[in-house]
């Protein structure tokens, strides 16, 4: 796989965390390892989310069709309403 560079300016409070991150305190010896491990953990929680969709959904998809029932969009809105 080839791999590229992006640049990002970070400030402030950004650039004080990534620099408690990295060095001799820090988990990590660079900034870029950092930021990759940042990315890995973000594709994880993606992935992890989309597994779980899939089990919530799984029994509706094996569902027949007596199994639902028809409600209008009246009948939704009302519901979120009164939560």
């Amino acid at each position: 796989m080839a791999s590229g560079s992006i640049h990002v300016k970070v400030g402030g409070q950004l650039q004080a965390h990534i620099q408690q991150q990295i060095g001799e305190d820090g988990l990590y010896e660079n900034a870029s390892e950092y930021i990759r491990a940042l990315i890995r953990r973000d594709l994880q929680t993606r992935d992890e989310a989309w597994d779980e969709l899939q089990k919530e959904l799984a029994t509706a998809m094996r569902a027949g069709d007596s199994e639902f029932v028809a409600v209008s969009a009246e009948d939704v809105i009302r519901r979120n309403t009164r939560r």
